[in-house]
């Protein structure tokens, strides 16, 4: 029961800070649209946050209806067009439709350009406020990987790669996924404590994630950040596990651990840290071990078999269970913390390259999906969104902030892209209508509408299944 209530608490988390967070990004995308067109003399019949039955509803002095709908999963404005009702005479200067193209235009572009400019403003405060992140400091580097191959040692402040700086571990993940499905080396520059000098590190990478469903890129280099001793405590144990060839029972579930289980020892011999109990598990697959818990004060000796993470004699051993949350950034030493605060005017400069930096990032995984050089998998709707904004919402609100912000410009971007009903694929008809001075053939427009809605429709299907195959995880 308590257990059923931690998952209900922590569900209506993730919903309040998915409505908030999605509430927010859907009124700046509509509040563009909307801007623009009243300064372009457009009216605006309706402006919606949310689609579906109405729950709250004004009437504004300017004649425009607001309203907040049931189902926060988009928004609308509505505006005074011939093709989509009849226009008293009177008022066809205030039609959409009767506007010069370049006016139609920048109402059309208004929505995903204020999400661009909305996630500027946000990181702005999120810089100035000032925020304390993770050094960039490699704490793991695992046998047999790239990474360990090329050198990285545990210890190794990263520096840069591929000559971009790095500030903090958060950048870390950011310049290698826009290394997703290229061969070739990522260069790393890194400062070894050990001999209190510089290393330029070359790692070899072919086809790098190439179709990967795991999107952890630090992980498939070889590589983790540096994170303080853990005690050997569960903090979740999992019914099922994910291996190479499926998902599997749990063996720590099916051999009775709880969460709140302290390891003690394994085969005798004394478990003195998470980390210790990790290795021990990664280097045993398909052995069976005597794991001794602490129960309530009582020890208690529980006999589990790793599963392999791969067929055969390779991969690791896998039991599925996960440590207990670490308390940013108490836990953490002053060495392995960043404080992160700019001026106002420095950064407004950062801001606008941490934005461009996201924005370029976005689109190069949708050109690497559209390639399968990216899988699909990393695709995420509604429920992956409500998770991650109810995570960092957790974990506090400058990365929630910053959340928002790469969402926006996730949004604005994808808004962005010419597909017929995203604006992106409206801007295209304007562009030709501009080029050749007449517009579109409407049956092409019909046509083309039809094709953008399969699409849409197509990507919809692929989040969702997406979000229910993760559900467990």
């Amino acid at each position: 029961m308590n257990g059923f209530l931690g998952q209900l608490g922590s569900g209506m988390w993730a919903l309040a800070a998915f409505i908030v967070l999605l509430g927010v990004i859907i009124t700046v995308h509509e509040w563009g649209h909307f801007f623009v067109a009243r300064r372009c003399g457009v009216h605006v019949i309706r402006f919606s946050i949310g689609f579906g039955k109405p729950l709250w509803m004004r009437k504004g002095r300017d004649g425009t209806e607001y309203v907040v709908a049931a189902i926060p999963l988009g928004g609308f404005v509505r505006m005074l067009d011939e093709r989509e009702g009849e226009v008293p005479p009177e008022r066809l200067h205030e039609a959409f439709n009767r506007k010069p193209v370049a006016q139609r235009f920048a109402i059309v572009a208004a929505g995903p350009l204020v999400n661009l400019l909305f996630a500027v403003l946000v990181y702005w405060i999120v810089f100035v406020a000032g925020s304390q992140q993770m050094a960039p400091v490699i704490g793991r580097v695992d046998a047999g990987t790239p990474a360990a191959a090329a050198g990285l040692a545990p210890g190794d402040e990263v520096i840069a790669i591929d000559g971009v700086d790095v500030r903090t571990w958060d950048d870390v993940p950011l310049r290698l996924v826009a290394r997703v499905g290229e061969s070739g080396e990522i260069r790393f520059r890194v400062r070894r404590a050990t001999v209190a000098s510089e290393y330029d590190i070359a790692v070899p990478i072919d086809a790098f994630m190439h179709g990967a469903e795991d999107q952890n890129p630090s992980a498939m280099l070889g590589i983790a950040p540096w994170l303080p001793k853990v005690a050997p405590v569960a903090g979740a144990v999992l019914a099922e596990v994910e291996t190479a060839g499926g998902k599997v029972p749990g063996p720590a579930a099916q051999a009775g651990m709880r969460k709140g289980d302290r390891i003690v020892a394994v085969d005798g011999e004394p478990v003195a840290d998470w980390s210790t109990w990790v290795d021990l598990v990664r280097a045993s697959p398909g052995r069976t071990l005597a794991v001794t818990v602490e129960r309530d004060g009582a020890p208690l000796t529980l006999s589990l078999t790793p599963v392999r993470s791969e067929p055969g004699e390779g991969g690791i051993g896998m039991v599925g269970i996960g440590m207990q949350p670490l308390v940013w950034p108490d836990a953490w030493p002053a060495e392995y913390v960043r404080d992160i605060r700019y001026g106002p005017v420095e950064a407004l400069g950062r801001a606008l390259a941490e934005t461009w930096d996201r924005s370029v990032l976005t689109v190069q995984s949708i050109a690497k999906m559209v390639s399968g050089a990216m899988s699909v998998e990393s695709v995420g709707g509604p429920i992956s969104i409500a998770k991650g904004a109810g995570a960092t919402a957790s974990v506090g609100f400058d990365v929630f902030l910053k959340f928002m912000a790469f969402l926006s410009i996730s949004i604005g971007i994808l808004n962005l892209l010419p597909v017929p009903v995203l604006d992106g694929g409206h801007l295209v008809f304007y562009a030709y209508e501009a080029i050749r001075g007449r517009p579109v053939p409407e049956a092409v427009q019909a046509f083309l509408l039809q094709v953008g809605v399969v699409l849409l429709m197509g990507l919809m299907v692929l989040a969702f299944y997406n979000d229910f195959a993760r559900l467990g995880e």
